[in-house]
């Protein structure tokens, strides 16, 4: 069996355009999550949650191809928030955050259970009992595909609020990147982000 990329299968929610912003239906998916709060640029937690989620990850596509399912593991991915406030990247130390990997949907509570077993067993990693299984489903949504260093983000995200608009939508829930590839080894230019907001 060839291995499967959910990025390509999915590919109008993990490779949409970088020249104008879309509006998509994002469907109940599977992640496995990490909830922290702090800026995510300092903060050891997401230090911690980036490397139990993808510990967990990888375990489970290993577990799974034991059974004959071999599938690419998922790029990490965040949710951000400012509690009664509305968000902003100019206030990270505010943030509340959800840090998570999306799951196959034939992963179950039983498997990721087995898991993070094995994980704890092996590796260890900080925090790995925070680690947790849960669905999430965004819905109608507006993004796009920002290349360049994270420092220049917000003009992605102008984009999309503005497109928001244009089309007679608001904002609301949270708000959400997808990061295509690991900055510590991309050149900055290269860097891809999915920039990605639920709208109503």
């Amino acid at each position: 069996m060839p291995k499967i990329d959910f990025k390509n299968a999915l590919k109008v929610l993990y490779q949409p355009s970088p020249a104008v912003p879309v509006i998509v239906i994002v469907p109940q998916m599977k992640f496995v999550m990490f909830d922290g709060k702090g800026n995510p640029d300092i903060s050891q937690d997401y230090h911690d949650a980036i490397e139990a989620l993808f510990a967990v990850s990888y375990t489970i596509s290993s577990m799974l191809r034991n059974q004959n399912y071999d599938y690419e593991v998922m790029p990490l991915e965040g949710l951000f928030w400012v509690d009664g406030e509305d968000f902003s990247l100019d206030n990270k130390d505010e943030f509340s955050w959800i840090s998570m990997i999306m799951q196959p949907d034939r992963v179950t509570e039983d498997i990721f259970n087995r898991a993070i077993v094995s994980v704890t067993e092996k590796k260890n990693p900080a925090a790995i009992e925070q680690v947790r299984f849960d669905s999430l489903h965004e819905g109608k949504s507006v993004q796009i595909l920002h290349i360049g260093p994270h420092s220049t983000k917000q003009s992605s995200i102008d984009k999309i609020h503005s497109h928001a608009k244009k089309c007679g939508y608001q904002l609301h829930g949270k708000y959400h990147e997808i990061y295509l590839n690991d900055p510590s080894r991309t050149e900055s230019s290269k860097i891809k982000t999915v920039i990605r907001h639920p709208v109503k």
